[in-house]
């Protein structure tokens, strides 16, 4: 079992509320940071994909958000936002290691993820440099625990 233990009702609820943090409006008028600011007020159960990377790769909402991702990475390990297809893995891999270190459940669980469908990954027609980060960034991953 996991640190974390949710709500039934989270789901149904915003980062802002869940966190009890309300940010206000962003300093800086970009679109990383207004969308970052934008996804903090959307109820988690309408995350998609790319919301999910975005703030993952951000490493904002990770007790709420991973577990939306390894859901969604426990049914296509290729799940991709907008960038490429296994976009979303590779913020999941790439995020915190703090949070890895305190959620070892969770780790466990991407990695057998991973493992699982190692050969899917070898096969995907993505690029070798996209393959080769998604190795690599796994290998780094496994140490964190």
């Amino acid at each position: 079992m996991s640190k974390t233990k949710l709500k039934n009702n989270w789901l149904s609820k915003t980062l802002e509320s869940l966190e009890k943090d309300v940010w206000g409006e962003p300093e800086y008028n970009n679109h990383l940071v207004t969308t970052c600011h934008r996804l903090r007020k959307k109820a988690l159960r309408d995350f998609e994909t790319e919301d999910l990377r975005i703030m993952i790769g951000q490493n904002i909402g990770l007790k709420y958000l991973i577990p939306l991702a390894l859901d969604k990475l426990d049914e296509n390990i290729l799940a991709d936002g907008d960038l490429y297809d296994g976009d979303l893995l590779q913020a999941v891999l790439k995020s915190d290691k703090e949070y890895w270190k305190a959620e070892k459940e969770n780790w466990k669980r991407m990695c057998g993820i991973f493992n699982r469908d190692i050969s899917l990954l070898e096969s995907h027609y993505n690029t070798r440099s996209i393959k080769e980060e998604w190795f690599s960034t796994f290998a780094e991953f496994e140490r964190i625990n």
